[in-house]
């Protein structure tokens, strides 16, 4: 019923910046909570950034300063600007919303397919 398709990944020197986007379509829904997680090989996924339906934002200490989310809710659409891009930075980026389908009292998890994000040095 609802997908989400992440977009801007790809390779970028250190120092650099990228601009990933991801884009909620679909009918009969409101997003609540959105956010951006990332997976790097052989480490566990993590929460990158997150904000909420008014607002209020959470970053990894790793990224603050650096990275900033905002979102579009008119579009349903979250964004995630980097700057500053460290090696470390390197992973699958992936876009995640909490999802209210209208005439539900509950909200699901929804995830994208994932975007990679390759910062050389």
């Amino acid at each position: 019923q609802v997908q989400m398709v992440e977009s801007g990944g790809g390779l970028v020197q250190a120092g650099g910046s990228l601009r990933l986007s991801c884009a909620a379509s679909g009918s009969g829904f409101r997003i609540n909570a959105m956010g951006w997680y990332r997976q790097a090989p052989g480490k566990q996924r993590e929460l990158v950034a997150s904000i909420t339906s008014a607002g209020s934002t959470n970053y990894a200490d790793s990224v603050k300063g650096r990275f900033t989310i905002s979102r579009d809710n008119a579009k349903n659409t979250v964004y995630l600007q980097m700057n500053s891009l460290k090696p470390e930075d390197t992973a699958e980026y992936y876009c995640h919303a909490d999802v209210r389908v209208i005439g539900d009292y509950y909200d699901n998890p929804y995830w994208g397919k994932g975007t990679l994000v390759t910062v050389s040095s």
